[in-house]
């Protein structure tokens, strides 16, 4: 009895030893599940449209992109090292030639002069680019500038050339990025340059986004573009912004923010103990607009589009808070606008004012829907020490159904 007894706790212990391993094998497997599904969910990320999200009434470009400006390339170089390093360049090309002999008419709108946007001094006196755009962080600002005035001499025909006006804009990526280490180089410079290519372009996390928010948010680069009617002029105007913003986010006029109960001033408006949003969260941040277009304009013409830029930037729910670097840079790559650097006279045909109102529209629509591309692409990160979490699109879907913006 004595035995039997002893075999039947022992098969008691066996059974319970088995059940318990069991049991873990369960829930380590469940938690793996887990994790694939949030990796799985992050990495399925999607653009506006993907979500019903459609600002406006024209149609989008082929790729709803900057690059369906024709001639327009844009190239990006990501860089994520260590734990720390979560920052990158992103270049503009305006078109395939010299862009320093074959010169674009362009203008700056500052919506609020927080930041550094290296070279627009001389924009705003001779309304024209004379180099590439680049994009990056903050502290990196003047060794892109540097680096692209070394690769623009080194180029053909660029012997006799004394003077560069370059152009680099930036948003501070200190958050996610050991800013201060300044990272960039001149190769990644070099290859943001030279492999900038037309076609769809990589939005989200990428390049000069790799370490940016906004309204809480991880975010990054995001662009998209506009194709006016034929009885319009059928000209095209593409944006691409860097997105590294704050304020109270909404997607088509729907309370995003208000709705996922992250947005700025949010201790102070709901007075709890448990919100998830920063206790000094005022909207600060940066944004970088570049708006590109087809359109025959002069930079006068130029600055009144840039300036619209700020509309389509104000649709998504920010303010330009005090801390805000908001610049707007518009260009126009038409041939009959373009300045040869050593001409001593311009003959150009440039569109009217009255017939400016449709570009104005395709601009603040294109600059919306990209914001909503720069957030809705954008994969969680970590680096520095914190972790910014994407947007939870499922959560947008529930905002966006709710208040009739998807079905």
């Amino acid at each position: 009895m004595r035995f039997l007894t002893s075999q039947s706790e022992s098969i008691k212990k066996s059974l319970h030893r088995t059940s318990h391993r069991l049991l873990l094998q369960s829930i380590v497997a469940l938690a793996g599940l887990c994790t694939l599904t949030v990796a799985a969910e992050d990495e399925q990320r999607v653009r506006a449209r993907d979500l019903g999200v459609a600002p406006g009434i024209f149609s989008t470009g082929t790729n709803n992109a900057i690059t369906d400006v024709a001639g327009v390339r844009v190239g990006q170089v990501t860089l994520r090292e260590g734990d720390n390093v979560r920052t990158g360049i992103t270049a503009i090309l305006q078109h395939p030639g010299n862009t320093y002999r074959s010169r674009v008419p362009a203008a700056m709108h500052v919506g609020n002069g927080f930041g550094k946007f290296i070279g627009t001094t001389q924009i705003n006196e001779l309304g024209e680019l004379e180099s590439p755009i680049l994009l990056t962080c903050t502290l990196c600002v003047w060794k892109a500038a540097d680096a692209m005035a070394e690769w623009m001499l080194a180029q053909p025909d660029m012997q006799q050339v004394r003077s560069l006006n370059v152009v680099v804009g930036e948003t501070n990526d200190g958050r996610l990025n050991d800013i201060r280490a300044r990272p960039i180089t001149a190769a990644a410079v070099r290859t943001a340059l030279e492999n900038a290519k037309s076609g769809p372009v990589q939005e989200g996390s990428v390049g000069a986004g790799t370490g940016t928010t906004a309204f809480g948010w991880k975010a990054g680069i995001g662009t998209s573009s506009r194709k006016l009617p034929e009885s319009l002029g059928g000209w095209t105007v593409g944006v691409l912004v860097q997105a590294n913003f704050g304020g109270v986010l909404q997607v088509e006029g729907a309370p995003v923010g208000r709705e996922l109960d992250r947005y700025a001033f949010q201790n102070a408006v709901a007075a709890r103990e448990n919100t998830r949003g920063l206790a000094d969260d005022r909207g600060d941040g940066s944004v970088i607009i570049i708006i590109a277009t087809d359109a025959p304009l002069s930079d006068r013409n130029l600055q009144r589009v840039a300036s619209r830029g700020m509309m389509g930037l104000g649709r998504t729910g920010s303010s330009a808070s005090n801390g805000s670097g908001d610049y707007i840079l518009a260009f126009s790559t038409a041939e009959s606008v373009r300045r040869e650097f050593d001409a001593a006279r311009l003959q150009t045909t440039e569109l009217a004012n009255e017939q400016m109102s449709a570009v104005f529209q395709a601009s603040v629509d294109a600059v919306e829907e990209s914001v909503y591309n720069a957030l809705f692409m954008a994969t969680t990160m970590t680096g520095n020490g914190q972790t910014v979490e994407a947007i939870p699109l499922d959560q947008v879907r529930k905002v966006l159904r709710k208040h009739g913006i998807k079905k």
